[in-house]
């Protein structure tokens, strides 16, 4: 995590320097607001994968990135309960776990930040060239492309992982918890801390732009005749989308803020405005970090498909003792009355 979260004044006269307040916020706050993430973000995530597994034809791109796209978001989710206890009572895990955790973390945030961006790419060669050869369902594609990402990932994780280690902060005035409250964080060679930093602001920019463009053509292509299925499938992942920045964007924002502070570059290094900076990392890291619970909502409420999938779904667990052929008329008519309402 970045080192300046912790930082004090080492003048404990001046008492406006230990950000003591901004300290206990993060511990009592970003704790509750990780638990609630976790458990949506496993349970919405898990459904979408049992849906695409068991019901949709994964040789095609679109579903084979959306599955990368939740499995991205359960191994960001996978970090959230160590950052919880993190901020609460300190890293007391070791040194391997402080690495690992980072790895696999980061690793999750850069898959679904380039997925959502490659779905993006998708949808708008499928709107503005609908005859090119990149929306093939040939499996091949979809597995070289998924492989890729991800192992563009694991490479922008790396120092993440490879250069962060267990600090101690013997100052208990600073946390109230324990007498030595230990950091998860990069080593003190402070060009590790801002190359982590700007990595995430030139894949943040990156994808901003990319997406921007494709749904500037797609949202102008749209002003022409197209057929309604088309249409809710690029709202949905527009949706998706428009949300995931509105998250990462403040985040973004800050943590470059935070940068400043660590270049020492006036006013951002005075004690007032530093602490705002603060506020502003630890609110904008709660709402950021919430991004990978949010996808699930968009499938079962925005997608056609996947409510019928989640419909069917639970039909079959909460009627397995209904003649089988009573079950298959019945279902036949809800989705029959599913139909008639689009």
């Amino acid at each position: 995590m970045n080192e300046s979260e912790f930082e004090t004044t080492t003048d404990y006269s001046d008492e406006s320097c230990q950000k003591v307040n901004v300290l206990q916020f993060q511990a009592t706050v970003t704790p509750i607001v990780f638990t609630i993430v976790v458990l949506f973000s496993c349970v919405g995530n898990a459904l979408v994968l049992w849906v695409l597994v068991k019901y949709e034809n994964l040789k095609s791109l679109t579903n084979t990135f959306l599955l990368n796209l939740a499995l991205s978001d359960l191994i960001f989710t996978f970090g959230l309960p160590f950052w919880a206890y993190y901020y609460m009572y300190g890293w007391t895990f070791g040194d391997l776990a402080c690495k690992a955790v980072n790895f696999v973390f980061y690793t999750g945030y850069y898959s679904s930040l380039i997925f959502v961006t490659v779905l993006t790419v998708h949808r708008y060669v499928a709107v503005v060239h609908p005859m090119s050869v990149l929306i093939s369902r040939k499996s091949l594609q979809c597995y070289v492309a998924s492989a890729v990402i991800w192992v563009i990932s694991l490479g922008a994780a790396f120092p993440y992982s490879h250069f962060q280690r267990v600090v101690s902060d013997p100052s208990d005035e600073l946390t109230n918890v324990t007498d030595v409250f230990q950091h998860c964080e990069f080593d003190q060679q402070i060009n590790w801390k801002l190359t982590g930093t700007y990595l995430q602001n030139v894949f943040f920019i990156s994808a901003f732009i990319v997406i921007g463009f494709c749904y500037a053509e797609i949202l102008w292509r749209l002003h022409r005749p197209t057929s309604h299925t088309r249409a809710r499938t690029v709202w949905l992942i527009l949706c998706i989308v428009v949300f995931f920045f509105l998250g990462w964007g403040p985040y973004n924002v800050a943590i470059f803020l935070d940068s400043l502070i660590s270049w020492g570059i006036s006013p951002f290094n005075d004690c007032d405005v530093s602490t705002s900076v603060d506020y502003m990392m630890h609110i904008s890291r709660m709402v950021a970090f919430s991004h990978c619970c949010l996808n699930p909502l968009f499938y079962v409420f925005m997608g056609i498909k996947f409510r019928n999938h989640l419909k069917k779904m639970l039909w079959t667990v909460c009627n397995k003792d209904i003649d089988p052929q009573d079950r298959h008329s019945r279902f036949i008519y809800s989705n029959e009355e599913e139909m008639s309402m689009y």
